[in-house]
């Protein structure tokens, strides 16, 4: 038996790695944007990754909802299921539309469509279980929490076991303050009974890292701010947990020396000497702390983010160490900076993925004893 997973809105692969490396089988991989789903192919390649059994879909998920693409989806499926393997969905639609930092126009919105169709794709398939990513603002927005609540409904009425929880990527160990609510969803006909059903719902811990535990993290003396000086050298504060810092990931990925370490904007204006290392009080140029953690990774709506301590804002390189991706993970050369941000604000943190996805793993390795 094998868990294969058909991931939608892949972007460049960040959560459908974390479930690969917590035992899953990536079989059928959706992305409509041609930069992105490039990018996903090469990332593949540079880890020595196999292509996913049922291919590469660079198309709209609504193509999987009609015609040729829907028998196409449904036999994927038919051929799966015969060797008794358990299928799963996972995606996180585009999420500006439910975002306050964004259009926050909700479920009418271009991309708050996309949700919908996701969830007519789940309910016209009916994997075993599937996965819902989305912005905190689905969740805790008054306007967008009453289609989520109606999602949800949906997903009950057609046999489903709901779990969801709103985490912040910090509770994973990512160097990154990042809040995204996750929905799962399991069949009912995975459980022998009720009492299964009862002990996913007070067992599922969402795989946190309790050396993470937010309150202890929040709790912890973080500097704040020191005075820019270019190519400073400053060593850490004592009680802190480095692991959690910017410089550790730099360090980590080695991000001067890695393929992506020369990507980044210039040129940079000696204007933005004056901002501090640590201050992120603006809604643009926040210059991060290398002792400290990253706010949320977005490179969208003129967000800058500027290096800690080197006259320049942040490299691609450097983006992908704060999203936790492993070192190998490189991103090819001929897309645009502007794309290559973009994918990289876009994504799931890896290890938030890969903590959620094992815990997913390990509750339907349980089941199937």
């Amino acid at each position: 038996m094998s868990i294969n997973i058909y991931s939608f809105f892949s972007g460049g692969g960040f959560l459908d790695l974390g479930f690969e490396k917590s035992g899953f089988d990536i079989v059928l991989v959706n992305e409509f944007d041609k930069d992105f789903m490039d990018i996903y192919k090469y990332s593949r390649e540079s880890m020595n990754l196999s292509k996913p059994k049922h291919g590469y879909h660079n198309c709209s998920i609504h193509d999987f909802l009609k015609g040729s693409g829907k028998q196409q989806i449904k036999k994927f499926i038919e051929e799966d299921k015969l060797n008794n393997n358990i299928i799963g969905f996972i995606g996180g639609p585009p999420c500006p539309d439910f975002s306050v930092a964004g259009k926050n126009v909700g479920i009418e919105g271009d991309n708050g469509k996309l949700t919908t169709l996701y969830k007519r794709i789940i309910l016209e398939n009916t994997p075993d279980f599937f996965l819902l990513e989305n912005v905190k603002g689905l969740w805790a927005t008054k306007k967008h929490r009453i289609e989520y609540e109606r999602l949800k409904k949906s997903f009950k009425r057609k046999g489903y076991v709901l779990l969801e929880n709103l985490a912040n990527s910090l509770e994973y160990g990512v160097p990154q303050y990042r809040e995204r609510i996750f929905l799962v969803g399991f069949k009912k006909s995975l459980f022998n009974d009720n009492e299964q059903i009862k002990h996913l719902l007070s067992d599922f811990n969402w795989g946190k890292n309790q050396n993470f535990n937010l309150d202890n993290v929040f709790n912890l003396p973080w500097p704040t701010t020191n005075p820019y000086k270019s190519n400073s050298v400053l060593q850490p504060p004592t009680g802190i947990l480095t692991e959690l810092t910017a410089q550790y990931w730099f360090e980590k990925n080695n991000v001067l020396n890695h393929p992506n370490a020369k990507d980044y904007f210039v040129p940079y204006s000696d204007k933005f000497k004056s901002i501090s290392e640590g201050d992120i009080s603006r809604k643009s140029f926040k210059r991060l702390h290398r002792w400290r953690f990253s706010p949320t990774v977005a490179y969208g709506n003129n967000e800058v983010h500027l290096h800690p301590y080197l006259p320049r804002r942040l490299s691609v390189a450097e983006a992908l160490s704060l999203q936790s991706l492993p070192i190998n993970y490189i991103i090819k050369e001929d897309v645009t900076l502007t794309k290559k941000f973009k994918l990289v604000g876009n994504g799931v943190p890896y290890l938030m993925s890969k903590g959620i996805a094992t815990e997913i793993y390990n509750k339907l390795i349980r089941l199937h004893r």
